[in-house]
């Protein structure tokens, strides 16, 4: 029997934010996922199917932030098995990157590839002396295989790990693939993802688990596919995911993975505001408000816990949208939520007035319709629309005729005067 942690998509050193706490975040999640589900329950091994920093170029922190976790798991005796993701890969044309280095130290071991062109062997075992090797025989009884970023080239790239495979001497009892890459149908707007029957030569090769990375959604797939999802959010919208890390155990009756949850991640609190049209200003703010205040109420969203927080004004709106002060609203609700991020997101469209018009009407009653919608379209305006435009084309009918300012002007005044 084998038990093993399955990791992926951890990004060190994420910053979208441009917050510390917030790349802090992604250090602590995976502190305490590998103390509570690797340590504390003595598993023989942890995987990392690729991503294990967001950056190929990284900063000094971020590299102590790794070196700090798999010190820790080194210390507890317990091997880490990596490859590398597309945000960590080593740049085309270099033999470097940050995972080669912790492997150089001995902090985790880099499972890859060999350069067939070169005339290396595709999979050699892995040599502890060298460092270097694509499959590792553990004492657990477990093999260990690993490959690379493919990109587009998956498809074809299955093929030659699949084939690789099956040259191998005699596998341990269970073979684990780890493979960086999505399965089409998880996720919307996402090119390039592999068909189920793009996988299956490698189930008909021998692996047993294949330990997926790349889309930051926990799926699993027909006993033997499983892609834990990212450790942490990678973006307020990615909230709405299913994620963690699996905790597996591999015996004579089969594989066994549940997905695990129970580590330190940031809550997120997603809110919603729609508006009719009908609202003034001052309205939609005080929805906004209180869509907030309710949240805290309820208990959905814990100010105590520095939560990140979006909330989204939808539907139309009956006045200029530059009228509703976004920006001093987000402070507002900042601190009204002691959010560590708060993002106020409006996406609203003016509401719009047609008239329905004659084919044979004259020009005057289509401006006097035209005028007489985009007062309408305005919440001021509305009530008195058609005296207005009325007011407008007159006013129209002066300039054309080229009257002095002052006569211009005191029409104008006239119609200010009337609205107030």
């Amino acid at each position: 029997m084998a038990r093993f942690l399955h990791l992926a998509d951890i990004h060190l050193g994420f910053d979208r934010y441009d917050s510390k706490a917030r790349t802090q975040d992604f250090f602590y999640a995976l502190q305490d996922a590998i103390e509570t589900y690797a340590i504390q329950e003595q598993v023989d091994f942890v995987v990392i199917a690729g991503d294990l920093f967001e950056h190929r170029n990284i900063q000094p922190a971020t590299l102590n932030q790794a070196q700090v976790c798999l010190q820790a798991l080194q210390a507890a005796g317990i091997p880490v098995l990596a490859i590398e993701g597309n945000h960590d890969n080593r740049p085309y044309g270099t033999k470097a990157s940050w995972l080669r280095y912790l492997a150089d130290w001995g902090l985790l071991i880099l499972l890859e590839p060999g350069n067939v062109a070169a005339g290396e062997p595709f999979y050699s075992a892995w040599n502890s002396e060298e460092r270097q090797g694509g499959y590792i025989d553990l004492e657990c009884g477990v093999r260990v295989v690993g490959s690379q970023w493919y990109g587009t080239s998956a498809p074809k790239a299955i093929e030659q790990i699949a084939d690789a495979l099956q040259t191998l001497p005699p596998s341990p009892a269970h073979t684990i693939l780890l493979f960086h890459h999505g399965l089409e149908g998880e996720i919307a707007r996402y090119q390039g993802a592999l068909r189920y029957t793009d996988l299956l030569p490698l189930k008909q090769a021998g692996v047993d688990y294949l330990a997926l990375g790349h889309i930051h959604k926990s799926y699993a797939r027909e006993g033997w596919i499983f892609n834990p999802g990212s450790l942490e959010a990678n973006s307020v919208e990615e909230a709405r995911y299913e994620r963690g890390v699996y905790l597996v155990e591999v015996n004579e009756s089969g594989i066994h993975a549940e997905l695990k949850r129970g580590y330190y991640q940031r809550p997120i609190v997603r809110l919603n505001v729609t508006t009719n049209g009908s609202e003034m200003p001052e309205e939609v703010e005080a929805a906004a408000i209180a869509q907030v205040q309710q949240a805290i109420q309820s208990g959905k969203l814990v100010p105590s816990q520095e939560p990140m927080v979006e909330l989204r004004i939808e539907g139309q709106v009956g006045f200029d949208r530059l009228d509703l002060d976004i920006r001093e609203l987000q402070r507002q609700l900042q601190r009204m939520s002691n959010a560590l991020i708060f993002l106020l997101k409006c996406d609203v469209d003016s509401v719009a007035y047609v008239s329905p018009l004659p084919d044979d009407a004259n020009r005057l009653e289509i401006e006097q319709e035209v005028f007489t919608d985009l007062l309408a379209a305005n919440n001021v305006y509305k009530k008195r629309a058609a005296e207005l435009a009325q007011g407008l084309i007159d006013l129209k009918g002066r300039q054309m005729e080229g009257r002095s300012e002052p006569d211009l002007y005191e029409l104008v005044q006239s119609l200010v005067l009337t609205q107030e």
